[in-house]
């Protein structure tokens, strides 16, 4: 409850709730979007749109993050929040394909810029550590939360309206979560100990590549994007093409994978309590392999079931929340605290770099080649990405802690640390 006692941090985290809700709607509602212009093919269109996202994603988040400490933060969160909320309202009016490519260009440029953007201004507002630690699960549960509600309320809405008018409502939320952040008072920026741009965008994933227990975690981001992809990008095409499905059914089988994670996410606090982060996600990793496995067997053997298919959406979901909700506290705990935003956004860039990679091959393979090829590539990523987080993060590694020694320092130490339990 400190924490939300905070004004300014509760202002914040409801903009970031609404414009994370608002994100959700559009998802669903753009591939719906795409089955309309591209029917059987929605699945390549979707995905060219995702990657065009993620392209965004590992360009400019690093940047942003690099000249965070330059800008008026309130101000650019505020236009980047009108942007997006501009740039949705458009979607619903478009005819062609392409031009499903430019808006969602411009739209994913918005949000890979603020992303970074808002992360770096919660340690300046939540200064107490354990109320930061706090911060970092609040902001996991709220996108736990989307996931599940989201696709819900899309399902609910589309019984009485189209999907376009899902658009309108983004749109509004956006605007809501501009008035949020404009309410807020946010401070100045601390300057960057570097002065070169490329420095500042680049610190983080030097840590990340000296650090091997965040090695491991780039590792396990290919499982989550690869096991991932097939919710994201093949729901629409399965469900309605192989279910015989409605517009209704695909919010909802979205919305079951997302009930996986929210019911992982509501016992692993307990669970990490006890259980080191790096157990808990090589677990996740596993159910992961099982649910892309399942996938394959789905595809190959024709069992085309609603009841089927829904148990394998919800162990994949089980199975991201496994691997995603650890990885904030991990993150903190092998850096130094002045080095935790660029921890942050190279984690955000780095992550997106494996959905990047994942994307199209769900998409663009899944079209030309069907489902039981594309998730059987998907599943072999899957595969290799679990062998490399096992090898790069070494189980004596498994309890970081926090800790203040300098970054530089504190990359030369990692391999010899035995640190005690945090994450």
């Amino acid at each position: 409850m400190s924490l939300f006692a905070i004004r300014d941090y509760r202002r914040l985290f409801g903009a970031q709730v609404i414009a994370l809700f608002g994100t959700g709607l559009t998802t669903v509602a753009l591939g719906l979007l795409a089955y309309d212009l591209a029917g059987p093919r929605a699945g390549m269109v979707l995905a060219t749109a995702l990657t065009i996202k993620m392209v965004m994603y590992v360009v400019i988040a690093p940047l942003a993050a690099a000249y965070a400490d330059r800008l008026p933060r309130r101000t650019f969160l505020v236009l980047l929040d009108v942007v997006r909320g501009a740039v949705v309202l458009a979607l619903p009016l478009i005819t062609e394909v392409w031009h499903i490519y430019v808006l969602i260009g411009v739209l994913q440029a918005a949000s890979a810029a603020f992303t970074p953007t808002f992360q770096a201004v919660i340690p300046d507002i939540v200064t107490d550590k354990s109320d930061y630690t706090r911060a970092l699960s609040a902001s996991q549960v709220a996108y736990t939360m989307e996931s599940l509600l989201s696709p819900v309320l899309a399902a609910l809405a589309l019984a009485f309206i189209s999907y376009s008018r899902l658009f309108l409502g983004t749109s509004a939320g956006f605007l809501v979560s501009a008035l949020l952040v404009l309410s807020t008072r946010i401070p100045n920026a601390r300057p960057s100990a570097q002065t070169r741009a490329w420095d500042r965008a680049a610190s983080g994933i030097r840590t990340f590549l000296a650090t091997p227990r965040l090695r491991g975690v780039m590792a396990l981001n290919l499982v989550l994007a690869a096991a991932g992809s097939i919710v994201v990008v093949n729901t629409v095409n399965y469900v309605r093409d192989g279910l015989g499905g409605s517009q209704s059914g695909v919010a909802w089988m979205l919305a079951t994978s997302g009930s996986g994670t929210l019911l992982a996410a509501l016992v692993l606090p307990r669970v990490l309590d006890r259980v080191a982060a790096r157990t808990v996600m090589m677990t996740g990793a596993g159910v992961l392999l099982g649910g892309t496995a399942a996938a394959v067997a789905l595809a190959a053997t024709g069992l085309t079931t609603w009841a089927a298919t829904a148990v394998v959406w919800a162990v994949i979901g089980v199975g991201m929340a496994l691997v995603v909700t650890p990885t904030g506290n991990v993150l903190r705990a092998s850096v130094a605290p002045d080095a935790v935003p660029a921890a942050f956004a190279a984690q955000f860039s780095l992550s997106h770099l494996a959905w990047l990679i994942t994307y199209p091959i769900a998409g663009w393979l899944g079209t030309n080649a069907g489902f039981t090829a594309t998730w059987s590539v998907l599943a072999a990523l899957a595969a290799t990405g679990a062998l490399g987080a096992v090898l790069l993060w070494p189980a004596s590694d498994a309890r970081p802690t926090a800790t203040t020694t300098a970054p530089a320092t504190q990359a030369r130490l990692t391999d010899r640390s035995t640190l005690s339990k945090a994450a």
